[in-house]
């Protein structure tokens, strides 16, 4: 990952801008600490902070090919880029091993259509000097972040950052860029690609679970991200998510290792070069101390024979950290707030440990249903539309958080639940198969739990302990210590009084705070962002009421938590 800010067609002295262009880049600094570049072309400017993870030696951005014509910068990897490079018709001279730079031949075969042949996360914007035309892309479910802006006093001038903060002071308009979209400024439009089978709303999937197929599925998606130059690990919480994609990653470190070979190795589809460099797997946990998080991964990590790197945190810490998380994630989403900063502080653990990409398991709950509000979905369909809509909105809610988290301190997370295949899979799945039934002892993420569990094979290694394969679902915010999400309501009563909370409609009429704790954030944001154009791109997340859903979104409120645990007593 890194940080990119780009503007087209500046109306003005562009060599005197570029001085305010490498100020506004370095606010996104954090994201790419290795190397900073800059180039200008035309009435454009690209920036870039790079952070080194493939192609270390020579991978620098902006890219520019060989006959000056087109500047590339991108933030995040592209999976198959070895096999785009076989695919291409002409012969082209590749200056780095990064694994971006494909997409700059790939645009001069291929177009805009481009974007259709790419497997990764990533966010780029691409300028045609000949043409003076700049395109701009961000990945299907946009795991990696991107916003673009306008200033009302220099109408055609566009501008592309990785982050709110680099547009906000220069921009009168800001939205994030949307998934799964390229925009076209010869156009002036910004046009959906991305279109999966199971992405119409109210589409029924009939499709039922085929747990190999499921299984080898996300096997794969891990597999190909484990491509790195660099020390890589495993963000580990114990649950059932990140347990098996540590689990799966512990697999193909040992099997590349050892000297086994992969069905991809043969066709020289993905760069596996991370296991073939570190053969040991590392992996990571956060939580207060005897947090059920800490004493499920210690587990885990035991069993998988990792090394294992266990950090806590006290509940001062984290309240210090919160205005500085807002700042990152730039939201004052309530859930995402909660969740993020224990993930902030360990990330700058990891990345003091010279660790520069983890992998992480964002995204499973969405797919499958996994969070304990749905079991209260009333029905198939509705349980259906949920998953689908939930994974729509990622990019509002875990993969900004899991991105802005990381890339706060430098660290890439990189999300296998959200390769583009595993989805056409995972969501392809009939809703029956996916929906909890305590009652039938359908535990939530009931068929993926299946797909990896081996009992029924005694010569199988299990993937994981059975009692973790099986654990209930806790939220990370829960997880990492119940008394995280407590401090953080009590802190609200004491900085927000009753008489501010009343006047809370009149200070905003979008997105209106309705706890003390969501007002307390709101104040914090505007401190960072006080420009009104910043609150367009910030999405809360709501539980749904309709369902019988209480107001806060913490995990223990839901009442399948209670039942589940009622059980054990």
């Amino acid at each position: 990952m890194c940080g990119i800010f780009a503007v087209h067609n500046y109306q003005g002295d562009l060599e005197a801008y570029r001085q305010r262009a490498l100020y506004l880049s370095k606010k996104v600094r954090h994201r790419g600490p290795d190397w900073s570049g800059c180039f200008c072309a035309n009435n454009s400017i690209f920036c870039h902070e790079r952070l080194a993870i493939v192609g270390v030696d020579s991978g620098a951005q902006p890219l520019i090919s060989e006959d000056q014509n087109i500047v590339l910068t991108v933030n995040g990897e592209i999976y198959n880029h070895k096999q785009l490079r076989h695919e291409l018709k002409d012969k082209h001279t590749f200056m780095t091993h990064s694994d971006c730079e494909v997409i700059m031949h790939m645009y001069k075969e291929k177009d805009t259509e481009l974007v259709h042949h790419l497997d990764g996360m990533y966010a780029f914007v691409l300028l045609d000097v000949k043409r003076n035309r700049v395109i701009a892309a961000r990945d299907p479910i946009g795991i990696t972040t991107l916003y673009y802006g306008w200033n009302s006093k220099m109408p055609g001038t566009t501008y592309f950052a990785s982050e709110l903060k680099s547009l906000n002071e220069d921009c009168d308009k800001i939205l994030a860029f949307p998934p799964g979209h390229i925009y076209d400024s010869e156009t002036g439009k910004t046009t959906r690609y991305f279109n999966p089978t199971w992405w119409p709303e109210g589409r029924m999937t009939t499709n039922p679970v085929d747990y190999s197929v499921l299984r080898e599925s996300l096997e794969k998606a891990v597999r190909k991200r484990l491509m790195a130059e660099v020390p890589y690990g495993v963000l580990l919480s114990g649950g059932l998510d990140s347990s098996l994609i540590a689990a799966i990653a512990a697999r193909e470190t040992e099997k590349i290792a050892a000297g086994g070979v992969s069905a991809e190795n043969g066709d020289d589809s993905y760069d596996e070069s991370g296991p073939a460099l570190w053969p040991r797997l590392h992996s990571f946990s956060v939580g207060l101390p005897g947090s059920p998080d800490l004493v499920a991964a210690r587990e885990v990590a035991k069993y998988l024979n990792t090394i294992h790197h266990e950090f806590t945190f006290t509940i001062q810490e984290a309240l210090d950290a919160v205005s500085d998380v807002i700042y990152h994630l730039e939201t004052y989403d309530v859930t995402t707030i909660r969740a993020s900063t224990p993930m902030y502080l360990l990330s700058r653990k990891v990345k003091a440990m010279g660790v520069k990409m983890v992998l992480s398991g964002e995204g499973a709950d969405e797919i499958f249903g996994g969070y304990l509000y749905f079991h209260q979905a009333p029905d198939a369909a509705s349980f259906q539309a949920e998953t689908v809509t939930r994974v729509k909105n990622l990019h509002t809610s875990d993969c900004l958080r899991a991105n802005k988290s990381t890339l706060a301190w430098g660290l890439e997370a990189r999300v296998p639940f959200l390769d583009k295949a595993f989805l056409e899979t995972a969501m392809n799945i009939r809703p029956e198969d996916k929906m909890p039934n305590r009652a039938e002892g359908r535990a939530e993420k009931y068929i993926l739990r299946k797909a990896f569990d081996t009992s029924d094979d005694p010569s199988a290694k299990p993937y994981l302990p059975h009692n973790i394969l099986w654990r209930q679902k806790e939220q990370f915010s829960d997880g990492v210590g119940y008394g995280w999400i407590d401090a953080l309501k009590e802190t609200s009563l004491t900085k927000v009084s009753d008489e501010e909370f009343a006047g809370a409609s009149a200070r905003w009429s979008k997105d209106t705070p309705t706890t003390k704790e969501a007002y307390m954030y709101r104040v914090l944001f505007e401190q960072w962002f006080p420009q009104e154009a910043c609150t367009a791109s910030v999405v809360r997340w709501i539980p749904r009421a309709d369902w019988g859903c209480p107001e806060d979104p913490s995990g223990r409120a839901q009442k399948a938590h209670e039942a589940a645990y009622a059980d054990k007593k």
